[in-house]
């Protein structure tokens, strides 16, 4: 098949040219949303009598044949094609002979390759939302049986307070929750449709473009036709919200391999998501979680790479936006194929609680409620927190926790200590202490679960 556009071109295109500018080897997964576009604009056209209601039926018949023929495999598309548009056009021009060349009447490659990309984005930020929700599910349920299980809390990786594994889990909840809010977000934008803007200045045909909307579930169309083929803005946001879910992602799996070494032994992970050594027959390495913590990079190359693309492109649309695809589908598959190996990871890994409670014991994590202690007697914080920096001092040259001291030895420290000072000072107790909205206590992270549980429940997040 000729190109589309080679009437005026008395050479053929070089045959490296033809390497380079070919994008079927990207966007060939686009044939779905490609084909039911252009069905839309099939059966529009023949509403609008731009084609005669007859041509649009037999269009739209032929297109739903190429479609049934690539689900079943039984065609290839062709490596030397110049996209998979293109490609679609041609597997119904073997159906349908010169038919075929109406359908692309008051339509450009540029418009309708924009609409078939929004499509597919569309489709798969609703599946990055599900795979969000399943990880979400699993942090939910998890945390609700760990409301009681202590471990150290951190801050600059230093033990700071006692928490409980449910409130440390519940965390990454959140995180995960503002990602699935701000894909929630970008698919408002996505969800415009851009077909019957044509190549760059709309068309002299008198299009319904609300019925092509309606009929692909767009919100509406879109209202400048020159910022409709060259936006790619849409691109550029989902990428965004893809670079913060893989940090997201990044940081618990730098946790998951932290707590799964011998020093920590908070977690072993399952055989089935570790891997071995080449040479050393005890190693179980956490290769799944060290890989979603590298492919950070790789998301984010690809926004970087999308805005560079974007970057001091004049209106209205140039060649340079057929490389949003490639960015667009590494930044989706690695985003999603993270997502659902940390849900998988998590779902085998089983926690120590002996170790994470052994962990706080004598680590002077309750030092804040000594000094809470004597501030509730009436001394400012400023020299309690003076007083109590002299107990953990104490504490530290007799080498025992805050915990083991006598009250005798409290007294030593501060007459304001009474017998009551004891039973406060246990980790459990610490924890259990922490009854501010948002604490680690295990009635608020139970509110939390609930409130979580809610969002979960929820329709159209």
């Amino acid at each position: 098949m000729s190109k589309q556009w080679g009437g005026r071109f008395e050479k053929p295109t070089h045959a490296e040219v033809e390497v380079f500018t070919a994008s079927i080897g990207v966007d060939g997964r686009l044939w779905d949303a490609d084909i039911r576009g252009s069905v839309a604009h099939a059966r529009m056209l023949g509403a609008v009598a731009v084609i005669t209601p007859d041509e649009a039926s037999k269009i739209i018949k032929g297109l739903e044949a190429v479609h049934a023929d690539i689900q079943a495999g039984t065609v290839k598309f062709k490596p030397e094609a110049e996209d998979i548009h293109s490609e679609v056009e041609r597997l119904l021009a073997e159906k349908l002979g010169p038919l075929a060349g109406k359908l692309h009447t008051a339509r450009s490659r540029n418009d309708q390759v924009v609409t078939a990309t929004r499509l597919y984005l569309r489709a798969q930020s609703d599946a990055l939302h599900a795979d969000l929700k399943s990880l979400q599910t699993w942090l939910v349920d998890a945390s609700s049986g760990f409301r009681e299980t202590i471990m150290p809390g951190l801050t600059h990786t230093q033990h700071a307070q006692p928490v409980s594994l449910g409130h440390h889990l519940m965390a990454y909840f959140w995180m995960f929750q503002r990602d699935i809010e701000r894909l929630a977000s970008g698919r408002v934008r996505i969800n415009m449709l851009p077909l019957g803007s044509a190549a760059l200045a709309g068309t002299s045909f008198a299009l319904d473009r609300k019925m092509v909307a309606t009929e692909l579930g767009f919100a509406g169309v879109t209202a400048n036709s020159l910022d409709a083929v060259s936006d790619r803005d849409f691109v550029v946001e989902f990428l965004s919200t893809a670079v913060q879910v893989v940090t997201h992602l990044s940081r618990l799996s730098e946790e998951l391999i932290v707590w799964s070494t011998p020093e920590f032994g908070f977690l072993q992970l399952d055989d089935s998501v570790t891997t071995g050594s080449s040479i050393m027959p005890q190693k179980k390495n956490p290769d799944v979680a060290e890989l979603i913590r590298g492919k950070v990079g790789r998301v984010t190359g690809a926004l970087v790479g999308a805005l560079t693309m974007l970057k001091a492109l004049p209106l209205s649309y140039n060649r340079d936006l057929q490389e949003d695809k490639t960015f667009l589908f590494e930044g989706l598959d690695t985003t999603r194929a993270c997502t659902r190996l940390m849900t998988l990871m998590l779902e085998n890994a089983r926690f120590n609680a002996e170790r994470m409670k052994a962990a706080v014991k004598g680590d002077f994590s309750n030092a804040t409620d000594l000094a809470d202690y004597l501030v509730t007697k009436g001394m400012p914080f400023r020299q309690a927190h003076e007083v109590v920096g002299g107990v953990v001092r104490f504490a530290i040259e007799r080498d025992v926790g805050l915990e083991d001291l006598t009250l005798a030895q409290l007294q030593e420290n501060s007459s304001m200590f009474g017998a009551d000072t004891l039973a406060l000072l246990q980790p459990t107790a610490v924890m259990h202490a922490r009854t501010s909205e948002g604490g680690t206590s295990p009635e608020r992270v139970k509110e939390q679960i609930a409130l979580a549980r809610q969002l979960l429940a929820a329709k159209g997040d």
